[in-house]
């Protein structure tokens, strides 16, 4: 079974007011609950392709945790991005096995839903950002990933339709995703324009972009493209990860609204029904 995008997560200071724009955008919002033995709790947006945005805010400072010291250091906005892995110490003993030697895990986790349910789960983590964490559940999905209404949005929003991951060196995050993904991530393909050298991979419905900026300028004291300008400001800023996203719509359904999207560069593509 092929790797799928699991979810998308969204750090933001103030998960009530997140809560709020996300449905003024035309989105369901699920409360999702608390970590335990953690300060953060969570929100969720279920697409009805299976994957998910995660809106996490902590109750008190997590100076210890990675998402936590991002928004501390430089706001809101897109932290991390998880791969839904059928079985996770397999993906992980398969990942090692093909020379990606610096994974973590399995990790247990978990979180607490309003309704008293708990859920569990296993992630692996890389020890870099430009590679996602993978996720797999050792609770039904269902528990944690709601089904039926759960996914329906006002604004016809479907899913990710693409995911941009700002990275350093892409031949060497390239290498990362092949001994990761295995033979999935043969499908991608390489291009370069505007000062942006960038893969382009398929994962499930969505389409990943892991972009790094051209080495050198063009030519000497040629000015550097601004998208390729604005990718190296966003890496030197926040580092490596997930840095802009594309949600896939219904064009019949009524456009997304305009509020606040808590630092996330976010757009939308209008699918015709099939």
């Amino acid at each position: 079974m092929p790797f799928a995008l699991d979810h998308i997560v969204i750090a933001v200071a103030d998960l009530q007011a997140a809560i709020a724009d996300y449905r003024a955008l035309g989105l369901q919002v699920l409360t999702g609950g608390q970590h335990p033995g953690r300060t953060s709790h969570n929100a969720l947006v279920v697409f009805a392709d299976g994957a998910y945005l995660e809106l996490i805010a902590w109750r008190a400072p997590a100076p210890e945790e990675r998402w936590y010291r991002t928004l501390r250091d430089h706001g809101e906005g897109l932290v991390d991005f998880a791969l839904r892995a059928p079985d996770t110490v397999q993906a992980l003993a398969d990942a090692r096995a093909r020379g990606l030697g610096t994974l973590t895990g399995p990790v247990d986790g978990g979180r607490l839903r309003p309704d008293g349910a708990q859920l569990r789960w296993q992630t692996a983590r890389h020890a870099t950002p430009d590679v996602p964490f993978l996720c797999g559940d050792i609770t039904p999905r269902a528990l944690r990933v709601p089904e039926g209404a759960a996914r329906v949005h006002p604004n016809g929003a479907e899913g990710a339709a693409a995911l941009t991951v700002a990275v350093h060196d892409l031949d060497a995050t390239l290498a990362r995703y092949q001994a990761l993904l295995g033979a999935q991530a043969q499908a991608a393909t390489l291009a370069s324009a505007g000062g942006i050298r960038t893969a382009r991979l398929p994962l499930g419905s969505t389409l990943l972009w892991l972009q790094s900026p051209e080495r050198a300028a063009s030519a000497p004291g040629a000015a550097e493209p601004p998208a390729a300008q604005a990718l190296r400001e966003r890496l030197a800023s926040r580092g490596e990860g997930p840095c802009a996203l594309v949600l896939r719509r219904r064009a019949d359904t009524l456009p997304p609204g305009t509020a606040a999207t808590h630092g996330v560069a976010l757009q939308w593509l209008a699918a015709e029904i099939p």
